[in-house]
């Protein structure tokens, strides 16, 4: 059975707004390792959505960008991508599955058939996965500013404090902090 990890950017005061974080080739390099790491790709609709918008015109060569970036595009648009949604049936960009089932059967099931792991970057489904007890990793990229606004991380609330475990801590040039954190049972 894989991890299932939750990843995503977020300032010193919580805000998850993807806008807000610093993108440069490390922030950058540190998400093409956790991508690499990870066997597939879990996201809720609205950030699928916001990855299908731009991504797949990068792969393609549509869109100007660095060998790095495209790089990373090329290798996402093959990685299995799993979203979460109600309102939405049909996702036609490559490898993409649609999960529409039991969150609880339906992501565990995901968990279990990828030994290599999940990595989840939506903040409201994370928020739904915990509540479930699902989440067994965190790796948060931790920009140094405070944006003064939301979306926030957990916004939606959880029913219990949640125990974590310091794995590792990485900081990198930018003044961002690469902070790993393990759930504790």
């Amino acid at each position: 059975m894989g991890l299932l990890t939750f990843s995503i950017n977020v300032t010193l005061d919580g805000c998850v707004d993807h806008r807000e974080g610093m993108a440069d080739d490390e922030t950058h390099a540190f998400f093409t390792r956790l991508m690499d790491d990870n066997e597939a790709m879990l996201w809720g609709r609205v950030t699928y959505e916001m990855m299908e918008s731009y991504w797949p015109r990068v792969a393609r060569g549509d869109v100007e960008a660095p060998p790095s970036i495209r790089d990373w595009a090329v290798k996402l648009e093959v990685k299995p991508k799993y979203v979460v949604s109600a309102t939405r049936a049909v996702f036609p960009w490559t490898n993409s599955h649609h999960i529409a089932d039991d969150l609880r059967t339906s992501v565990q099931g995901l968990k279990d058939a990828t030994p290599r792991g999940v990595l989840l970057g939506s903040g409201k489904l994370a928020t739904e996965l915990d509540q479930l007890d699902l989440i067994d990793e965190y790796q948060f990229l931790v920009h140094p500013r405070i944006a003064g606004r939301g979306p926030t991380l957990y916004q939606g609330g959880l029913l219990n404090t949640r125990r974590l475990e310091l794995v590792s801590v990485t900081p990198l040039r930018c003044g961002a902090v690469a902070i790993r954190y393990r759930r504790e049972h």
